[in-house]
This record gives structure tokens, C-alpha cells and sequence, in this order.
């Protein structure tokens, strides 16, 4: 399996429950609109909490700065993902996913990840 990490900084003019209401409730049902068009097999959204805890733990690492989410994709294969991706179907609906991402995600500051998933613990159903 491909996978697909996206790590997610919201605008700053959202407040991070802004920015969650709006990728769970409008990105995410387009998400599910194109999935069968692009051949995503899985979407995971990772909504990322302010707890104080999280401060301490990324204060004890050194780690930087957290996210407000994490989207995780998955494709069978990466010849499958740009066949899904280069019919004329399939660009219409990465034109429309990427012009909602517009809307509430701070594209300079997400960095995304793309590699092949080996499972350690458990399976990745």
C-alpha cells in the first residue's frame, strides 16, 4: 500500500476548531465524493488536540512545533494513484480537493509525506 501523510497547519485567521468543523464537515464529504475517481482506498483524518500534554512531551524531545491534523491516504500502488490521477476525470477532482485546501490549510507550512506503508503491529485496514 501507498501512503500518504499530510501533515496540516490551519490558516491563521482560523481558530483550530474553526479549521477541524471545516475539514471534517466540507472537506472531508468532497474527499469521499472524488475517492472512487482518484482510487483512494482509505482517508484518515487526525485532529490534533490542545492538550497541555502534548506540550510537555514535544518540550521533552525537542521536538518542533505540533499540527492542527494529520490526513493519511492510502492507494494500492503508486502506478495506480497516477493512472486514477492522470485521466481528465481525475484532474477535475485533484483541481477541486486542491482548491478547497485553499480555503482552510496553510499549504507553505504542511508538509506532506509519500512512501510505502510496512505494517509493524497490527494491519493497516
Amino acid at each position: 500500500m501507498i501512503k500518504l501523510s499530510y501533515s496540516l497547519r490551519r490558516l491563521p485567521s482560523l481558530s483550530r476548531s474553526e479549521f477541524q468543523l471545516y475539514w471534517r464537515e466540507t472537506h472531508a464529504p468532497l474527499v469521499q465524493q472524488h475517492a472512487a475517481t482518484l482510487r483512494i482506498r482509505r482517508y484518515v483524518q487526525l485532529h490534533c488536540s490542545d492538550d497541555a500534554g502534548d506540550d510537555s512531551l514535544r518540550a521533552s524531545r525537542g521536538a518542533p512545533e505540533g499540527y492542527d491534523g494529520v490526513a493519511e491516504l492510502w492507494w494500492d500502488s503508486f502506478e495506480d494513484m497516477a493512472e486514477a490521477g492522470a485521466t481528465a476525470e481525475g484532474r477535475a477532482a485533484g483541481r477541486a480537493l486542491s482548491e478547497d485546501e485553499k480555503r482552510f490549510i496553510d499549504l507553505a507550512h504542511s508538509p506532506f509525506t509519500m512512501g510505502i506503508e510496512h505494517p509493524i503491529i497490527g494491519d493497516s485496514k
